[in-house]
């Protein structure tokens, strides 16, 4: 649930390539395009929602960059980050259409907003596929991962962080943007373990833009309601909020479990700190390297069963049957952290063991 240079996750098991490896030569079920920019049928676009989460730019664009041009060696990826704003998304999406580009891969901010867009490309013969996020609108294919299993992921690691008291253990929770199709089934899954396994959930905020900043008043907010003493944990939907969450309570001097998502660099540090208890690692690498490839086919117009298993539908319920896969995330916390995120080479023990860090990792024996 983001814009330095990292080397891309390698560890994953690659994904199956039945793609022809062939040049790009026509685009798509639309036909050619008829002039502009990228309308010769071998440019593919890319609609990232925002940069506050570092997964984006460290990891998804190269990744997909990366594999595009694997398959297509003549291709050309038009990229652009709509910084969380949804007009500028529709005007980097309405570019795209206007200069011919056939095959869109599409993250957004806003999954409702995207309906008339989508349904506006479809008539120019123009393929959408959502990636992360599903977006509404007749959308060609969808890669990401069981978001409200990783809820209930998130809820059964904090339970487990609460320990033997969880039954009667008080919860807050800080929820994802509500403009996310994904926030709200990460919440239902997390709802679906903490309401039957914690006491109560007694404060519980949305927080637009997945914003820190917000995620941090927010939680001072709940500290002045409650007490210091009024609960035992926190929820939070990602780790940049985490950060945000766990600053307000080193500032009013409370330290309960927090956890998070994204296994980024600095929830990480948390976790290993004892400051953060636990994260959600969700290896990227398939999921962008499979929106690749099916790019791709879309672009040459072949075939992509084999890499979309599954038929969702929507969240509005309106499109149904939409081809899909879905990945699957691990928790994260600091006796697996050498087991998981070093071992995949997401990050290099140097990179996460700062001086700072450095006897905190030898603890946990990442070395």
């Amino acid at each position: 649930m983001n814009a330095m240079t990292r080397r891309v996750v390698i560890g994953t098991a690659a994904v199956s390539m039945a793609v022809s490896l062939a040049a790009c030569g026509k685009a798509g079920d639309g036909g050619s395009a008829g002039g502009g920019d990228g309308g010769d049928g071998k440019t593919i676009g890319l609609l990232l929602p925002e940069n506050k989460t570092t997964r984006y730019e460290t990891f998804d664009r190269p990744i997909i960059e990366a594999k595009i041009k694997a398959l297509c060696s003549d291709c050309e990826v038009k990229y652009n980050n709509a910084a969380q704003d949804t007009e500028t998304q529709k005007k980097q999406f309405d570019a795209l259409v206007t200069q011919g580009v056939k095959v869109i891969i599409l993250d957004a901010v806003d999954y409702k907003a995207t309906k008339t867009w989508v349904q506006q490309a479809e008539k120019k013969g123009v393929k959408v596929v959502a990636y992360d996020r599903l977006a509404e609108g007749p959308i060609a294919a969808y890669v990401s991962y069981d978001n409200e299993k990783i809820g209930r992921l998130q809820g059964e690691a904090l339970v487990k962080a609460l320990g033997a008291g969880a039954k009667d253990a008080d919860v807050v929770m800080i929820n994802g943007s509500p403009t996310d199709p994904n926030a709200p089934l990460f919440k239902r899954g997390a709802h679906s373990v903490l309401d039957k396994q914690v006491g109560k959930i007694v404060y519980e905020q949305d927080i637009p833009d997945w914003s820190p900043d917000e995620a941090n008043k927010k939680m001072g907010a709940a500290v002045d309601s409650l007490g210091k003493d009024g609960f035992q944990g926190v929820y939070s939907a990602n780790d940049g909020m985490a950060g945000g969450i766990i600053t307000a309570l080193k500032k009013q001097g409370v330290k309960v479990p927090v956890g998070g998502q994204d296994a980024e660099l600095a929830g990480l540090q948390r976790i290993l700190k004892g400051e953060q208890s636990f994260t959600i690692y969700k290896q990227i690498k398939p999921e962008a390297e499979t929106t690749a490839e099916i790019a791709v086919a879309l672009l040459k117009g072949e075939k992509f069963d084999h890499l979309t298993p599954t038929k969702v539908t929507s969240l509005t319920g309106e499109f149904k049957n939409i081809p899909a896969k879905l990945y699957d995330a691990q928790i994260v916390t600091k006796d697996n952290i050498a087991d998981t995120i070093i071992m995949d080479k997401v990050y290099q023990a140097a990179d996460i063991c700062t001086a700072e860090y450095k006897a905190a990792c030898e603890a946990a024996g990442i070395k």
